[in-house]
């Protein structure tokens, strides 16, 4: 009793240890967050701080909160374990009635360890929620105060009587900014800092020359240097050649910016145009490249296959909203430098506005008129889709190019901007997406030889998706998103969901994934080794190979399955309930599924038909062609396939021809004229089948007088062949030999005769007279026809006449 005792106090040291332990690695000041959340709930009631203060605010609980996420998961395996043997010392006993002594303390003691270690996760979960409703609240306040910002109703840009302002504003800023460059040049401790850097500034200035304007003739002879190593490979080579239209060119302007931050003459307000010069020029370089890959007039270039007569206008109109563009930035600048009020900030930015509007009203004109490259197609729906997305695009811009200077001039200013500029924006990261998915078609032209656009793979169709999902998150920036709004789909991402007392996160499903498509791919392994190498060794029929091969698989498929959940630690006990209710209703609609599904597992097993039976189901011959879990396919001899549900092939008949071999009986009719010697004919008949080389001797062909018929006499010819899938080809060489010898011994082949009885001639009479006064008479004469002696093989017609087995 001593030396249990001591090891259970040995085991309560051991377990508040690891709970001590585990609080301290976690790392969780939670003074200080509750000092934080206290300070941010506060500043939430007071509904006064700044969307900047509330961001900041944001970021610091959206920190805590990730911390708390993963402190939930803090002794995860431990609180399992215990729950594991709590559930094995079985249920509680009820009320009155008494438990072992030693299985009531070992469960009080699992009861108390398995408390301690869930406190840490329990208390993390509680601060989530926390973290997680004043972010929210944060989040409700900020979206409605950018809502309400973007829909009051400002000052008219229109107006006159601000017009005055805003041009005074406007002269006040040229007038600074060439005072203050006038008096940095009339500066002699300016001037002596500028000829000490003299060489430096030299150097810059012609390397910018230099890539400005020789850059793109030396990037275009480095790529045909390149391009002339394959032949393979035109497109990737020729998008690295146009990268130089832009690399070069902002290099160039880059090293202009640092010359003559380098002269030191450069004062505050200049410091701020220049600084941002190089990205201005970055934008201003990408839309025209973009606009020159969009509707290049070489047809291999363009992302956009308009017609070669409005290219060069489509180029024309997005260059020149490059330009607006970027002179908006220029005027955004200037205005918040300068402080200059929303009056006069929007008067000044309205001509650019309505200039953009107008542009992007145009080139959206021209996407919409074109027709197709190659065409003349009015319609959309007769494009390619990339056509009729580029037009769908084009209504957009005549109608955003419209909308948005029209509300800009009535007072809504920012929606008018929200409306231009992010669709300007739009129209570039679709055209990026458009010319790196042309790109990859290419790359992957060079890499496989094949036509990225028209070969099967899905290789280029995944990428193209890939692509589409990345521009997403621009996309949503570009029309207002805040980086937290995504920040916080990530982190909704991560968190996972909670399905009964199990969270099932990303990291889970991609831990399944994982799992189960290695053990797939060792499936298929072992397949193949199967087919290829163990079976074939065997003294196993083809048919029996593959219901090896497809078990095999479905054992593989359902392995796979149970290990990659576990392996992702998902706890599918809570599902038991929901499952069960819902295989009630599953199991009545899709019953049907489920028993050819079994059948198909019964078609491996007993293998009553395999692949390359002959068989005959439902009326209809064929070939079996494949047998999968829920149907089979059949070849018929007309070669169209036939589906059949593998129910029907195990409930229902199946005739199988060539189960086990492909030795089988023809019959083939045969008829005499009267007069004949039956004995003749039946030695010739014999002769003939004898001589065949498909026809086995034993069991021996025989001959068989049938009987009498109504006009001939009838035999039948009856041979066992040694592959009856040749019957049809051995009918015909047949019925030709018997035409044949026939002939030579003089033997008639008959044909019916038919005589036509009138009951009542005389009425025919006045017909005749008639008839002969109008030159039209025809003498009623004996009929005759010929009659087919016999019915001829054909495996697709039910296989009337080909014999049995």
């Amino acid at each position: 009793m001593t030396n249990r005792l001591t090891g259970l106090f040995a085991a309560l040291f051991l377990t508040l240890a690891t709970v001590v332990l585990a609080q301290e690695d976690s790392g969780i000041d939670y003074t200080s967050w509750e000092a934080l959340a206290t300070r941010a709930e506060s500043t939430v009631e007071d509904g006064r701080a700044s969307n900047a203060a509330l961001e900041a605010l944001r970021r610091d609980l959206a920190g805590w909160r990730d911390a708390f996420l993963t402190e939930q998961s803090t002794n995860a395996p431990r609180v399992a374990s215990v729950q594991a043997q709590i559930e094995a010392l079985g249920p509680v006993p009820p009320e009155g009635e008494s438990e072992d002594p030693e299985l009531a303390a070992r469960r009080a003691e699992l009861n108390e360890q398995l408390t301690r270690l869930s406190a840490p996760g329990r208390r993390a979960e509680e601060a989530f929620v926390r973290a997680d409703g004043v972010i929210s609240e944060i989040d409700t306040i900020i979206r409605e105060r950018q809502t309400d910002a973007l829909l009051s109703l400002g000052p008219s840009p229109l107006n006159p009587a601000n017009w005055t302002e805003a041009m005074g504003y406007l002269k006040r800023a040229v007038q600074d900014a060439w005072s203050e460059m006038r008096r940095n040049a009339s500066s002699p401790a300016l001037r002596v800092e500028a000829q000490q850097n003299l060489p430096l500034i030299l150097v810059l200035i012609a390397a910018a020359g230099m890539l400005l304007l020789r850059g793109k003739g030396w990037a275009h002879s480095a790529v045909e240097r390149m391009r002339g190593a394959t032949r393979r490979g035109t497109g990737v080579w020729r998008f690295v050649l146009s990268l130089g239209q832009v690399v070069l060119p902002f290099i160039g302007i880059y090293a202009l910016t640092q010359a003559l931050f380098a002269t030191g003459m450069v004062g505050q307000r200049w410091t701020v145009i220049l600084e941002q010069v190089p990205l201005w020029a970055l934008i201003m370089l990408t839309i025209r490249w973009l606009a020159d890959q969009s509707f290049n007039d070489d047809d291999a270039i363009a992302t956009i296959p308009l017609d070669k007569s409005v290219r060069y206008r489509a180029r024309t109109y997005a260059n020149l909203l490059s330009v607006t563009f970027v002179a908006r930035s220029i005027v955004q600048a200037m205005i918040e430098f300068d402080n200059i009020p929303e009056a006069s900030a929007a008067v000044l930015d309205f001509p650019l506005l309505a200039l953009s509007g107008f542009f992007l009203f145009r080139l959206g004109r021209v996407r919409n008129q074109a027709a197709l490259a190659g065409g003349s197609e009015a319609n959309a729906d007769e494009g390619p889709f990339r056509m009729r997305f580029a037009r769908l695009l084009g209504r957009a811009a005549m109608v955003v190019g419209v909308v948005g200077p029209v509300l800009a001039a009535i007072g809504y200013y920012r929606v008018g901007e929200m409306l231009i500029y992010p669709f300007i924006a739009t129209l570039g990261v679709i055209g990026l997406v458009l010319v790196l998915q042309r790109v990859i078609d290419d790359l992957y032209e060079l890499i496989t030889g094949q036509d990225g656009e028209q070969s099967d793979s899905l290789i280029p169709v995944l990428a193209g998706f890939m692509l589409v999902l990345i521009s997403m998150p621009f996309l949503a920036l570009i029309w207002g998103a805040r980086v937290a709004d995504l920040t916080e789909i990530w982190a909704r991402f991560r968190e996972g969901f909670q399905m009964g007392d199990t969270r099932i996160s990303p990291s889970d499903f991609l831990m399944v994934a994982v799992v189960f498509v290695a053990l797939l791919m060792m499936t298929r392994l072992l397949q193949g080794g199967l087919r290829s190498t163990v079976l074939p060794k065997t003294k196993l029929d083809q048919g029996a190979r593959n219901a090896v091969v497809s078990g095999v698989g479905y054992v593989g498929i359902i392995l796979a399955t149970i290990i990659a959940v576990t392996a992702g630690g998902l706890d599918l006990s809570s599902l038991a309930i929901v499952a069960g209710a819902l295989s009630v209703g599953i199991g009545f609609g899709l019953q049907n599924i489920v028993s050819n599904f079994v059948s198909g597992i019964i078609l491996l097993i007993e293998r009553p038909i395999s692949e390359g039976d002959w068989i005959e189901v439902s009326g209809r011959h064929g070939i079996v062609k494949d047998i999968s879990v829920r149907s089979t396919r059949i070849e018929t001899f007309d070669r169209f396939d036939v589906i059949v549900p593998n129910t029907d092939l195990v409930a229902g008949q199946v005739t199988n021809y060539t189960r086990g071999n492909v030795i089988g009986r023809i019959i083939v009719p045969v008829g005499v004229a009267y007069g004949n010697d039956t004995r003749k004919v039946e030695r010739i008949l014999l002769d003939i089948v004898r001589r065949h080389d498909m026809v086995l001797m034993n069991p021996e062909p025989y001959v068989m007088f049938k009987g009498f018929g109504a006009d001939s006499l009838d035999f039948e010819i009856r041979a066992i062949l040694r592959d009856i899938n040749e019957g049809l080809g051995v009918k015909t060489e047949m019925n030709h030999q018997i035409v044949e010898r026939f002939a030579e011994e003089g033997i008639e082949i008959p044909f019916a005769q038919r005589d036509i009885w009138i009951r009542n001639p005389e009425a025919l009479v006045s017909r005749k007279q008639d008839a002969a006064e109008n030159d039209d008479y025809v003498p009623v004469e004996k009929e005759k026809r010929r009659a087919a002696s016999g019915p001829a093989f054909d495996p697709g017609n039910g296989g009337e006449g080909e014999g049995d087995r």
